[in-house]
C-alpha cells in the first residue's frame, strides 16, 4: 500500500496549485497526488506554522517537509538564513523546489531521504515536524530521539499531533526525551508541542 512516505509515489499524477494565506500572506503551492494533504494545507501544519516563533533562529530544519509550506513560510521570515528541509519521499522533495522558486525563495536547501539521514553531523537550533503518525508510534519515538540529537543545547523542537490520535500520549514522551514539554496551541482538534533541549 502507498503512503506519503513512500520513497517513489506510483499514483498517476494529478498536479494543481493550490493557494494559501498563512501568517497573513499568500503563498502559492503545487501540490501533486501521493504526497501529504495535496488539496490543501490540512489544519494539523496551518496551526503549527501560525504557532511557531523563530527568533534569533539561525539554523531550523523542516523534517519530513512535503511539498513545503512549513519551511518555506520559514524561510520567508527569515530572509538571511538558510532553512534546511527534508522528505523521504521524491515526488515531495520536487514539488517543494518547484513551490521556493513559485515563491521567489532561495534561502532553502533541500535533501531527499529518510529521518535524519541527509543530515548526518549536522545540529539544529529550530526543528519542525508534522510526524508521520500513521508509520507506527514506534516510528514517531525514534524520529523525536533523533531531533534530541540533532538540537543544539536550548534548542526547540516542535510537532503537531490530532488530540484523538495521541497528542497527551506523545507529549508525555517527549517530557521522558526531553525533560520538558510545552502545549503552545490546542486548535481544531490539534496540538502544537515544544520540547526545549536543555
Amino acid at each position: 500500500m502507498e503512503h506519503y512516505y513512500s520513497t517513489y509515489p506510483t499514483s498517476k499524477h494529478n498536479l494543481r496549485t493550490i493557494k494559501a494565506r498563512l501568517r497573513g500572506k499568500e503563498f502559492l503551492f503545487q501540490t501533486d497526488a501521493g504526497v501529504f494533504s495535496k488539496e490543501h494545507i490540512d489544519p494539523g501544519t496551518k496551526t503549527l506554522i501560525n504557532s511557531l516563533e523563530w527568533n534569533k533562529c539561525r539554523a531550523p530544519l523542516d523534517l519530513g517537509c512535503g511539498y513545503g509550506p512549513i519551511g518555506l513560510i520559514i524561510a520567508d521570515e527569515l530572509r538571511e538564513t538558510i532553512v534546511r528541509m527534508s522528505d523521504v519521499n521524491h515526488r515531495a522533495v520536487e514539488l517543494a523546489r518547484k513551490n521556493a522558486e513559485l515563491n521567489g525563495l532561495t534561502n532553502i536547501r533541500i535533501e531527499e531521504g529518510e529521518d535524519f539521514l541527509p543530515w548526518e553531523g549536522e545540529v539544529f537550533d529550530l526543528i519542525v515536524t508534522n510526524p508521520p503518525l500513521r508509520a507506527g508510534k514506534n516510528k514517531v519515538l525514534a524520529l523525536f530521539y533523533q531531533a534530541k540529537e540533532h538540537l543544539v543545547s536550548m534548542g526547540t523542537f516542535w510537532v503537531v499531533i490530532r488530540t484523538n490520535q495521541g497528542a497527551k500520549s506523545y507529549a508525555r514522551e517527549m517530557k521522558e526525551i526531553f525533560g520538558a514539554v510545552e502545549t503552545v496551541e490546542i486548535k481544531s482538534g490539534y496540538r502544537v508541542l515544544k520540547a526545549t533541549k536543555n
